[in-house]
């Protein structure tokens, strides 16, 4: 079995190389191919994981590419996980928003829509090639923002098998494991939305409901922080659910402007500085094995949500995961391809969302008018068309209003031209 990892020189990578050791006994990976167009970053992150590799005994070989179609042929999984324009990119998403008084952050708002204009051109080229190297693959998307990216790939490259993975959802099955002693193998969420933009309305351990206990323990956390809890405790009272952290950006978008505009550093900023320290001790020949500094890099349990997933699928185990894929009528009522973050059975043929009830109305509302603007986004992407690009940025709920519109339009076509030659 042949994995390939597209943007393999992420500091993200050796996680995910902890958890392909872990389970090789299910999960019997034969080739590690790790591509990236970074070649020395490529190099350190390369030379540490098969180090990683080595000291569980070389259960598998581990290859460095700076090609494509070399890195992808013959592969069983290929994992995306790339950043186009690396994180100075990451950094002038953040900062355009800030620029212009409104959210600056990289997978929402202004910031989400330049990443995306940014991404789905590559992800696409990369989707095509998967398709002529290795058409029996599965592309497991985590490259952010991971819906409207998948999204784009159901629209665009449907011969190829997709699905969209984020660390949050099985972030919440650890929560509900800590709080109810359970196993997380045990617990199943009941989750729905988009990417960044869920919320979870239920909870059970062995199919036994435990969200009465559960929603309270959150709210007894909220509570607890007082002032500095981003989400009132009444808001879960009068809801029953919680919402994903991202919503945040909605919810409190006044309180995050204010806060931006203090002058403190972007989450860029603290990004650059963790994986320089991350790559100098991944540099170091005498280590095998990952800094307690990952985990401030962000996107725990990413490595588990990935292994188990490709593991899932090799094995038909017919498990529950939450992913990203076009939910086909699984939410009655709603657009059928659109694509959803919701439970999906996973087998050897890949997901199957099921179905389960809408959101109210007041989630309903949001959603969908997120919903808007992701798919105007993928079709600005695609065709490099402005107009386009003007009503996505409109239909976006933290974009700019009609008077500056054209403004944040040009900043952002004129910080990235490099990277969006379809608007040339």
């Amino acid at each position: 079995m042949k994995l390939a990892v597209i943007g393999g020189g992420s500091t993200y990578t050796p996680e995910l190389v902890k958890g392909l050791t872990e389970r090789v006994d299910a999960l019997p990976v034969t080739e590690l191919a790790l591509m990236d167009i970074d070649p020395q970053r490529l190099e350190i992150v390369g030379g540490f994981a098969g180090r990683m590799v080595e000291a569980t005994g070389g259960p598998f070989l581990v290859t460095l590419h700076t090609d494509l179609p070399t890195a992808v042929a013959d592969a069983t999984f290929v994992i995306t996980q790339f950043r186009v324009g690396q994180m100075n990119a990451r950094r002038a998403d953040e900062r355009l928003g800030i620029r212009h008084g409104l959210v600056g952050q990289e997978t929402t708002g202004v910031g989400g829509f330049a990443k995306a204009l940014r991404t789905i051109p590559v992800m696409l080229e990369v989707a095509r090639t998967v398709a002529a190297l290795a058409p029996g693959a599965t592309l497991v998307n985590f490259t952010n923002p991971s819906g409207l990216i998948t999204e784009a790939l159901f629209r665009h490259a449907p011969e190829v098998r997709a699905v969209g993975l984020c660390n949050a959802p099985i972030g919440v099955v650890m929560r509900v494991a800590a709080i109810t002693g359970a196993k997380p193998s045990a617990v199943a969420v009941d989750l729905l939305g988009l990417n960044h933009l869920h919320w979870v309305r239920g909870a059970t351990v062995d199919r036994e409901d435990v969200w009465p206990a559960v929603l309270k323990a959150y709210r007894d956390d909220y509570a607890a922080q007082g002032a500095d809890a981003w989400i009132s405790p009444v808001y879960l009272d009068v809801s029953r659910m919680v919402p994903s952290s991202y919503l945040r950006y909605f919810y409190h978008t006044a309180k995050v402007i204010a806060k931006q505009a203090t002058g403190a550093q972007t989450r860029a900023e603290q990004v650059v500085e963790i994986e320089k320290a991350l790559l100098d001790q991944y540099g170091d020949p005498g280590r095998s094995a990952p800094p307690p500094e990952l985990e401030k890099r962000g996107g725990a349990y990413y490595s588990t949500a990935a292994a188990a997933l490709m593991e899932a699928i090799h094995n038909d185990r017919d498990e529950v995961h939450v992913v990203n894929v076009r939910h086909g009528g699984a939410v009655a009522g709603w657009p059928a391809d659109w694509v959803l973050e919701l439970p999906c059975r996973i087998d050897r043929e890949g997901a199957h969302p099921i179905p389960t009830e809408p959101l109210p109305p007041q989630c309903a509302g949001l959603l969908h008018q997120v919903k808007s603007y992701e798919l105007l986004t993928v079709e600005a992407a695609v065709t490099g068309d402005r107009d386009t690009a003007i009503m996505a940025l409109l239909a976006n709920p933290l974009g700019p209003d009609l008077d500056h519109v054209e403004a944040v339009l040009d900043d952002l076509l004129r910080v990235h031209a490099a990277y969006l030659p379809q608007f040339a």
